[in-house]
Formats: C-alpha cells, sequence, structure tokens
C-alpha cells in the first residue's frame, strides 16, 4: 500500500539550478528523488511546496512523495541526509493523509531577503546581496506597508510562466528591519510570482537609497505591466524561503488559483 511522506528539508541553493528538475542540471529535486531512490530502492515524484529560483536558499521548503517501502517516518531524516550532499539536509518528516499536497495546501509561504552592508564579510555572501551604501529602513519599513493585502503583482514578475493566468496575490506582512549589519526584508504570501519576491526587495532597496519614491510603489500595484517603471530585480542568493504553513487539516486549494502555485 502507498504511504505519503512529508518532508522539511533547508538547502543552500548556490551550487543549483532551482528546484524543478531540468535535464542536465543538477537541481534540489532531482538530487532528492535519487536520494530517495538509494534509499527505498523505489522511484517517486518529489513535489516542492514553492519551485525556488536557481540560487535561492531554502530554510523550511516542504515536499511530499508517494512510496510503497515500509519505511517508519522518523527514519527518514537519518536515511536521506547520509545518501545526501551536504548542501541539503532534511530536518524532519512525517507520514500525512493521500489528501495532503505540499503546493496546493499550503495557507501561505514566509520569505526573507538580506542585504549585507558589510564588505569585510566573506562568509555572508552566499547568502545575503551586499549593498554597502547606506539605506533608509524607515523609508522602506514605511513603504512596505502599501504592499499589504490582496493585490496585481504582475509589476514585480520576472517572466510569466504559460500557466499563470491570474496575477492577484494576497501579502498578509511586509517587514523591514536591520540586524546589526544586515537589512532584511520578510514577507508572508499566499505566493508568489516568478522573481516577485525579489522584484519585492529592488522596489524597498530602491526607495531606501531614494531612487524611487514610496508612492510609487502604489503606483506599480495599479499600473499594470510597464517595463520602464519596473523595480529592479535583486540577485537570487539573495533569498531563503523560510518557511511554509498549513492549517490543522490541510485543504486543497487548486481551486483558488492564488494560493495554487509558488515560484519565488
Amino acid at each position: 500500500m502507498s504511504r505519503r511522506i512529508k518532508l522539511v528539508v533547508a538547502y543552500d541553493g548556490t551550487d543549483f539550478r532551482g528546484w524543478a528538475a531540468q535535464t542536465g542540471h543538477r537541481t534540489v529535486q532531482s538530487t532528492l528523488i535519487e536520494a530517495v531512490r538509494q534509499v527505498s530502492g523505489e522511484d517517486c515524484e518529489i513535489t516542492g511546496a514553492s519551485r525556488t529560483d536557481s540560487g535561492a536558499h531554502a530554510l523550511g521548503q516542504v515536499c511530499h512523495f508517494d512510496l510503497e517501502a515500509a519505511i517508519p517516518a522518523e527514519r527518514w531524516p537519518a536515511a536521506l541526509n547520509r545518501a545526501l550532499p551536504r548542501d541539503i539536509r532534511v530536518r524532519s518528516a512525517a507520514e500525512v493523509d493521500s489528501a495532503f499536497h505540499s503546493r496546493f495546501c499550503a495557507r501561505d509561504r514566509s520569505y526573507r531577503y538580506r542585504i549585507l552592508q558589510n564588505e569585510s564579510d566573506p562568509f555572508r555572501g552566499r547568502f545575503a546581496h551586499r549593498e554597502p551604501r547606506p539605506l533608509d529602513v524607515d523609508r522602506m519599513r514605511a513603504s512596505a506597508t502599501l504592499l499589504i493585502g490582496l493585490h496585481d503583482f504582475i509589476a514585480f514578475t520576472a517572466e510569466l510562466s504559460p500557466d499563470v493566468g491570474n496575477t492577484m496575490r494576497t501579502l498578509r506582512s511586509v517587514g523591514v528591519s536591520r540586524v546589526r549589519d544586515e537589512v532584511r526584508i520578510d514577507v508572508v504570501g499566499t505566493a508568489f510570482l516568478r522573481g516577485m519576491m525579489r522584484r519585492i526587495a529592488g522596489a524597498l532597496l530602491e526607495v531606501g537609497r531614494d531612487r524611487r519614491k514610496p508612492e510609487s510603489l502604489r503606483a506599480l500595484l495599479v499600473g499594470g505591466l510597464n517595463p520602464d517603471t519596473q523595480p529592479v530585480v535583486l540577485p537570487a542568493h539573495g533569498l531563503t524561503l523560510m518557511r511554509v504553513r498549513y492549517g490543522r487539516h490541510p485543504v486543497d486549494n487548486r481551486a483558488n488559483n492564488e494560493t495554487a502555485s509558488d515560484e519565488a
């Protein structure tokens, strides 16, 4: 009898071509599939909650797979971590109901974009975008509140996937904070368009450097797609998927086009 296993996975995305499997490229999804094959002897498909882009990282990516092997859920993290390279770690595993779907049942996702303002630190450059010039964090924080709620985020996309017909997305919170020599942009949303989180970070960075007026963010949400006014898209290595949240009794959100995809 087939069983569904849910994993929470962390990875350093520097040397991966993103989450989604691609022929001839090293990806997180294909690496996990191979590890499950080594542990169980079975082939499977692994579905992730977010299709993180090339170079982006995760602390709390969620994925699931089905297989016949009677391996207890508590044994999966240790078994997979022995088979996985050091830049992917399985943090936890659980057996879940067959109705659970890591992507379609997600209530919201939390992302963090890190901006490092220290040019002399060589250790965080893989995980944060360097910007040594001064940033007005108070101005960034005030502007961020304009993005909260249900809006059309087409102006914040890098490119649209062919299957995306709805560019309305709901952001539950957008926070900007300074932690010592870092500026952190934390966003919680139901789902994200491709490149959306990195353009949000780019827009707020432009506000912080006084390259963009705060009220222009409001105009971006109602002005449609205009390449001349789009925010800069910041590099993927500053982005980390922090957490994916589910309700106590997860339900399939596929009928809600807004929450049925995530490509930040």
